[in-house]
């Protein structure tokens, strides 16, 4: 079991999209997204999926952006959104990211 989650790990880094998904990783992505990540997502942007409707950020069921781009911006942080390198750990900008990506592609 170890390594299959090593193995979807390293393809979504490697390929900078989700790996296969789960709906565990979904929900946490989207509890992260709405209220757990400091600051939340939800503050700053608009994506329906999770009932946000930030206007800080861009919106992201408009922008779409890929997983890669996502995983950038956690962990580099851009404009007036901060990094989140010091307050996520990697599952849980995979989780993110896999939420968001998931919930833009609907």
């Amino acid at each position: 079991m170890k390594f299959a989650a090593l193995v979807a790990a390293a393809a979504l880094s490697m390929a900078g999209a989700p790996a296969m998904a789960d709906d565990a990783q979904l929900a946490r992505g989207k509890e992260l997204f709405m209220s757990k990540a400091v600051p939340a997502c939800a503050v700053c942007h608009t994506l329906a999926d999770a009932g946000a409707k930030g206007a800080i950020g861009p919106n992201l069921d408009e922008l779409k952006p890929d997983a890669a781009r996502i995983m950038k911006v956690l962990k580099e942080g851009m404009g007036a959104m901060p990094s989140f390198a010091a307050t996520l750990n990697a599952a849980d900008m995979e989780a993110v990211t896999a939420y968001v990506v998931h919930a833009t592609s609907k």
